[in-house]
């Protein structure tokens, strides 16, 4: 296994404990995707592998070696995307693409051909000589995700890689995370996004509080929903979404966001469902419906409970 946390607790000033006895394991190849709220720890997670953080306690191996008594062989072995923006002012991103791959041993010819790879790879080409104080957002979050893989570790990091980055994009990106993974590195991504992210992660990781409440891949997450789906229904309006979530109370609680409704089911009542849906569509109340698994979204609610902080927002959890 090439990275391994046994036990791995964090305490900071005044008793705050921001990892409490985690472990987990990721091998070459994997992408594992870290979920939780604000404060879970998962920052505090990637910073004690990367070395930038020592444990409380707890062990944290990098093939086998301690990295926690060698936070060189951290640094060595690990490229991390952080959740800050990079400091770009005065350099172009293709600077500093180029420039951090030097800086991790590329070549010169190596790091241009890689800076320009990724320039590609992710529609940069506009932005690629620009001062960084003139880009977006997004472009410089992207660029910091270059900058993390343009020669990456053996263990790559990135920390919330796709804020501010726009829909078109974030495929892309999602496209080099599943790149690095398939070129031997293991890849950690703490992400927001749980919809978005179930698609491109080999395996979840949810914390919760500072510690590791579940985890394993999509469908073994699902394993306790599997009797369970959900209808979902798109209203003519507003009012009619209101009385149809009313109406259908009795089957689970339904959660209504404008004209969209969302209802739990058993699985045994989904022909029901389906007929009930088709005829609320015959009589005009209803422009479309579907039937679906219950979501990744869903099963994280369900283990954490909805932010605490109000910054649920459709498919983001923060």
């Amino acid at each position: 296994m090439l990275l391994r946390i046994h036990q791995l607790t964090k305490d900071y000033r005044r008793g705050v404990r921001a990892n409490d006895g985690i472990d987990l394991s990721v091998d070459e190849g994997q992408v594992l995707g870290l979920f939780g709220h604000n404060g879970a720890g998962k920052t505090t997670l990637l910073n004690q592998v990367t070395g930038l953080v020592k444990p409380t306690s707890g062990t944290i191996h990098i093939d086998g070696a301690d990295a926690v008594a060698d936070p060189a062989l951290a640094r060595r072995s690990c490229s991390l995307q952080p959740q800050a923006h990079a400091p770009l002012d005065g350099v172009t991103p293709r600077q500093a693409i180029d420039t951090m791959a030097r800086i991790r041993g590329a070549g010169r010819r190596r790091a241009r051909e890689r800076t320009g790879a990724l320039l590609d790879a992710l529609d940069l080409g506009a932005w690629a000589d620009e001062p960084g104080q003139k880009l977006s957002g997004g472009v410089r979050r992207l660029t910091a995700f270059c900058m993390a893989a343009a020669e990456p570790g053996r263990i790559v990091m990135l920390d919330e890689p796709t804020n501010d980055v726009d829909p078109v994009r974030r495929r892309l990106l999602w496209e080099q995370i599943a790149a690095l993974a398939a070129d031997g590195s293991a890849v950690l991504v703490v992400t927001h996004n749980v919809v978005e992210a179930e698609r491109g992660v080999t395996r979840l990781a949810v914390l919760h509080h500072g510690r590791l409440v579940a985890e394993g891949t999509p469908a073994q997450l699902r394993h306790d929903y599997a009797d369970r789906l959900r209808l979902e229904l798109v209203a003519v309006d507003d009012e009619t979404a209101l009385q149809l979530a009313a109406e259908v109370t009795g089957a689970g609680a339904a959660v209504r966001t404008g004209r969209r409704v969302v209802v739990p089911i058993d699985a045994a009542a989904a022909s029901e469902a389906l007929t009930w849906a088709q005829r609320e569509r015959g009589q005009g109340r209803v422009e479309e419906f579907a039937v679906t698994p219950v979501s990744i979204e869903e099963v994280y609610i369900g283990l954490v409970g909805p932010d605490p902080a109000g910054a649920e927002e459709g498919a983001r959890v923060a």
